[in-house]
């Protein structure tokens, strides 16, 4: 049904939008073609059959519908591309809408946030001529999408041999002790170091963010005898640090001990000092006495230094010349010392005992 010559929509409002015929007449005038006679069948000499004309549009808006869709794309914020323009860089685009020439640029769309990761494992010959199996992984990403895309023909496979080639000069360089036990994060770091040196040598775009050795294991042939050389190694690690434990714990027990001695000879030292200037004192004292009485000072001598040596014997003297009978003994002094005492040897001489009756 054509609504040309019409002023008003099948739903009775007014059509006042432009009609697709019309522009289709238009456009084939454009072209330099003639409308048909009315009534005709479109067939005259010289002019463009009009439904053929209509199909040729139909057909090229729909090409460029469809080319419109080959060439605008859209990119994440983590995603760039590199346009190649007839073989040679164009551009490189960021993220959101972009446009390509489709069929004409090509496109290489990368995702250069993404961390990816490459791990291998190779047998290796140290600096003192043992072989050791080294496991080691790299964890990297694009950094310059232009030069991954155009400077190398597989830079992922540059990245393998790299590893590869700087883990054996690296290793090369250490002994099969440093490998295996503590040298590992060193030599981690130097492959590191000379895997980007490489890559950025090849201007492989690619950036080198860590490297780590995973595992260090002798070879399987000799895996036992180096199992036993490890554990020994621990035994004897083990018994320098309980060596080094008894030392920390018995050198300033000792040396408690010395400065306790040391304090008890001083002490002893200051005491036997003083006994001495004390008996200095008093002997110069007792001197000045001697000096202005001497009898009465040597007298008053002897009979102290006679007490102090009869006063720890046991021994009795008595007088009985003097006709004294009556005397009283302290025995219960005398036993308590422990000695014994014939009481009836004292008694044969007249003696009382203290205690007894007066018969």
């Amino acid at each position: 049904m054509n609504w040309n010559n019409q002023d008003k929509d099948p739903w009775g409002g007014k059509n006042d939008a432009p009609d697709f015929d019309d522009l289709i007449k238009k456009f084939s005038a454009v072209l330099g073609g003639k409308k048909s006679p009315s009534g005709s069948d479109g067939s005259g000499s010289g002019g463009f059959k009009i439904p053929t004309t209509r199909m040729f549009l139909y057909g090229f808006f729909a090409f460029l519908i469809f080319y419109a869709s080959q060439s605008i794309y859209q990119l994440d914020a983590s995603e760039r591309a590199v346009i190649l323009r007839l073989g040679k860089f164009h551009e490189e685009q960021q993220e959101g809408l972009n446009f390509r020439l489709a069929g004409i640029d090509e496109r290489y769309i990368e995702n250069v946030s993404l961390t990816r990761r490459y791990t291998q494992t190779n047998s290796m010959l140290t600096k003192d001529e043992n072989i050791v199996d080294v496991t080691v992984s790299a964890q990297y990403r694009i950094a310059n999408l232009k030069d991954f895309v155009l400077n190398v023909k597989d830079p992922e496979a540059s990245l393998r041999n790299a590893i590869e080639s700087a883990l054996r000069h690296v290793v090369g360089d250490n002994t099969l002790d440093s490998v295996l036990t503590v040298g590992r994060e060193n030599i981690a770091q130097e492959v590191q170091a000379r895997l980007q040196a490489i890559l950025d040598s090849y201007g492989t775009g690619l950036l080198v963010q860590q490297v780590n050795i995973e595992k260090t294991d002798p070879p399987t042939a000799v895996k036992n005898s180096f199992d036993d050389v490890v554990a020994a190694r621990e035994d004897k690690e083990k018994l320098q640090n309980e060596a080094e434990r008894y030392a920390l714990t018995i050198v300033p027990e000792a040396r408690g001990q010395a400065q306790a001695r040391i304090r008890n000879a001083e002490g002893y030292k200051l005491e036997v000092v003083a006994n001495a200037e004390g008996e200095v004192g008093r002997f110069t004292q007792l001197l000045q006495e001697y000096e202005k009485a001497p009898k009465v000072t040597r007298d008053r001598m002897y009979i102290d230094a006679m007490q102090s040596v009869l006063s720890r014997t046991t021994k009795i003297m008595i007088d009985i010349d003097s006709g004294n009978n009556l005397m009283v003994l302290p025995l219960d002094q005398m036993m308590g010392k422990g000695n014994e005492i014939d009481i009836n040897r004292y008694k044969s001489n007249g003696l009382r005992i203290k205690g007894d009756s007066d018969e």
